[in-house]
């Protein structure tokens, strides 16, 4: 048991080093980290790992979209925080990717 949560944390903390390395002004998305990692087909396992992320330190988190753009519902504040850093945006809720994704 205690080698799985060793496992689980090693993962997790492999994803949000990658998140760590997003540069201001530039978003990825939950797909490109998985991929990044090696787990290509894993995107709503960073997206779940993103949602702790406050338990492991100060990520950030905010510079994460889906495959679209499009921000995670329900957090206002990360369009605000992407706005400050000067990330495109389409509308309200959408950044623009061809603008603004990390290409690492």
């Amino acid at each position: 048991m205690e080698t799985k949560r060793i496992l689980q944390e090693a993962l997790i903390y492999e994803i949000l080093s990658v998140v760590e390395e997003i540069p201001e002004g530039n978003v990825a998305t939950y797909g490109q980290i998985a991929g990044l990692i090696g787990k290509e087909k894993n995107a709503r396992l960073v997206g779940k790992v993103l949602s702790m992320a406050e338990y492991y330190g100060t990520y950030p988190c905010h510079r994460v979209v889906n495959h679209a753009g499009r921000l995670a519902p329900g957090w206002f504040e990360q369009g605000i925080l992407l706005k400050e850093e000067g990330v495109p945006m389409k509308d309200s809720t959408h950044v623009d990717l061809k603008k603004c994704q990390w290409d690492p």
